[in-house]
């Protein structure tokens, strides 16, 4: 008898920056799931928070036609039987969909930050990533590097606002970074990925530039120094007992790692595994792990650093807990050179998921009055 085959659903596109990012990741995961053992059931989530289900999700987002006809879904709440109702544009109920587990492939806000996580937890569904907890403390880059700093791991200098102190006096904030931070100095959101709204920063009215572009994105701005150091990156897997890769490194092709050189015109360099001593990629994968466990995380994330080779200086600089899965995304790319190859790490990431939902599933939401329950 043949082995049922577990349900799928891999989550893309969503109300982001990182939306088209998405989409490429998704393209990825789904070629390198394993048809044999698995039924992928492709869900695509529109611009403005539509989610589509049935014939050709990713298509009609790749090409941004979205048909009058298609599905809407919601998630079930019924933890014995969770999966994925259908309605249709007039609001008609069309069906259920059963599901085992998610891949949520979805970068940036309202994916990687905690909401769809809670959706899901709500749902009973297992899926593959961190929690809502770890998810939402790790697209925050201000709460990232509290916690970092928490946990004795070094951070570059940094200052962070809201765009309430922004608009009630600018200038303030304008003196404050120059006072503490200099130039240059990079200006992100602090809510954001793949580089989105990122700008690097040299004089007054530069920085005042991308301090207005990176507030189109997130009403919370960080600034922090810029290090003249090299770009490594760890990827970390597991749940209670993580690994971390080999570490790669990364050589831009422009000013800075942005957008477009990681997924436009892919004109940096990515060296992997990164030449560095021994000692050296001994204590970066020490601080991935730790970076890690720090904001509570598990499945998988990735660890950027920047590392100053003649001082022998690490900084920690921020956590991914959704990285790329692109064909030339540095998260897969690093767990290959380290052994794993792509088909091999989506199925371990499968079986952490399934591992960590079981182990939920175990505790109790109500209080026990058994006698001796509570001892």
């Amino acid at each position: 008898m043949a082995e049922k085959k577990l349900k799928v659903a891999v989550l893309f596109g969503g109300r982001s920056g990182e939306h088209a990012v998405s989409l490429i990741s998704a393209a990825s995961v789904m070629s390198a799931l394993n048809k044999e053992r698995y039924e992928i059931v492709p869900v695509g989530i529109t611009a403005d928070g539509r989610w589509l289900s049935g014939g050709d999700p990713l298509r009609a987002l790749q090409e941004k036609q979205i048909p009058g006809d298609c599905y809407f879904t919601s998630m079930a709440t019924d933890p014995l039987a969770p999966g994925l109702f259908f309605w249709d544009a007039a609001g008609r109920q069309q069906g259920f969909m059963p599901l085992d587990i998610v891949f949520p492939v979805l970068h940036g806000t309202y994916g990687e930050d905690g909401t769809v996580q809670g959706l899901l937890e709500l749902a009973g569904l297992p899926y593959v990533g961190a929690g809502v907890l770890a998810s939402a403390a790790g697209m925050d880059k201000v709460v990232m590097k509290v916690l970092f700093q928490s946990r004795g791991l070094p951070v570059p200098d940094y200052l962070y606002f809201d765009v309430y102190a922004w608009q009630n006096d600018a200038p303030a904030q304008l003196n404050r970074i120059e006072k503490k931070l200099g130039y240059p100095c990079f200006v992100k959101p602090a809510n954001s990925g793949s580089s989105v709204g990122i700008s690097r920063a040299v004089c007054r009215e530069t920085l005042a530039r991308g301090i207005a572009a990176a507030l189109r994105y997130d009403h919370k701005i960080i600034v922090e120094t810029a290090i003249d150091g090299r770009e490594i990156e760890c990827s970390v897997l597991g749940n209670s007992e993580p690994l971390a890769s080999l570490p790669g490194e990364i050589i831009p092709g422009a000013e800075f790692y942005d957008y477009r050189a990681k997924y436009i015109d892919d004109s940096a360099r990515l060296l992997i595994p990164a030449p560095l001593k021994p000692a050296v990629v001994e204590k970066l994968q020490d601080y991935a792990v730790q970076a890690f466990q720090a904001v509570e995380c598990s499945g998988l994330a990735r660890i950027d650093f920047f590392y100053r080779e003649a001082a022998e200086q690490i900084f920690v600089n921020e956590i991914n807990t959704l990285p790329g899965f692109t064909d030339i995304s540095m998260y897969p790319k690093l767990w290959a050179a380290s052994g794993i190859p792509f088909d091999e790490l989506i199925e371990r990431l499968l079986a952490l998921a399934l591992e960590r939902h079981r182990h939920r599933q175990k505790l109790l939401t109500t209080w026990d009055f058994t006698p001796g329950a509570g001892a």
